[in-house]
């Protein structure tokens, strides 16, 4: 059994990049933890019934996923900076320790979206090799419309070097990534049950299997 964190910065990035993979560590019976880094809260504007529609969504989905434990930091969406990072980092230092973890999941350094940019900055930050002796895999994954928006391409683009074959699980994971009612939508949407297919459809022929997960190994640690 292996201990893994999964980092999501807005509820669907976990289900969207590495949906079909946690499915996959759950069937193994590894312990999945979950952290949600942003949430709904009515101080940031959002209404008593966004919050609970979306607090019954992570319900399901964590009860779908087989996350063991679920962790929420409840920072403003769009609303992280350089100035979040000390708080973030300790945060997630926080996790890795107390939770013993092992492998990391986490969304890609240049994804379009500031929140994500700066939370990746965080997870390596707080895997550092002499601060985080048990992490032996780090893993960065693509998730549809924020990964193939990155305005600089060429400014640490998204390199896949790691795929998990996810053909048994493609099916759950789209019904499970429809649990998001207000985020997913009919194609040509980006976030939709034919690209999630199509994504995953591609990364299979670059893996040789019917449909694959791609991910960017950041560390591997063989010890």
């Amino acid at each position: 059994m292996k201990n893994i964190l999964v980092v999501s910065v807005h509820p669907d990035d976990e289900a969207i990049g590495a949906g079909g993979t946690i499915l996959k560590h759950a069937a193994n019976n590894d312990k999945i933890i979950w952290l949600i880094v942003t949430g709904m809260k009515s101080d940031y504007g959002y209404t008593s019934e966004e919050i609970d529609i979306r607090s019954n969504e992570i319900e399901i989905v964590k009860s779908l996923l087989g996350f063991s434990k679920i962790i929420q930091l409840n920072m403003r969406p769009a609303g992280l900076s350089d100035e979040s990072l000390p708080h973030l980092i300790s945060k997630i230092s926080e996790i890795i320790r107390d939770e013993i973890i092992e492998i990391v999941y986490t969304v890609n350094r240049s994804d379009a979206h500031s929140d994500h940019k700066i939370t990746s900055q965080a997870v390596m930050a707080s895997t550092k090799s002499f601060r985080q002796p048990n992490v032996k895999k780090v893993l960065m994954y693509e998730c549809i419309s924020e990964t193939e928006f990155n305005s600089f391409p060429t400014d640490n683009p998204f390199i896949p070097n790691y795929y998990v074959d996810i053909s048994e699980y493609l099916r759950e994971k789209i019904k499970i990534c429809e649990v998001y009612k207000s985020e997913f939508h009919e194609h040509p949407f980006p976030r939709s049950p034919k690209n999630i297919e199509a994504l995953a459809t591609y990364r299979g022929a670059m893996a040789g299997v019917e449909y694959a997960e791609a991910f960017q190994l950041v560390k591997f640690i063989d010890k």
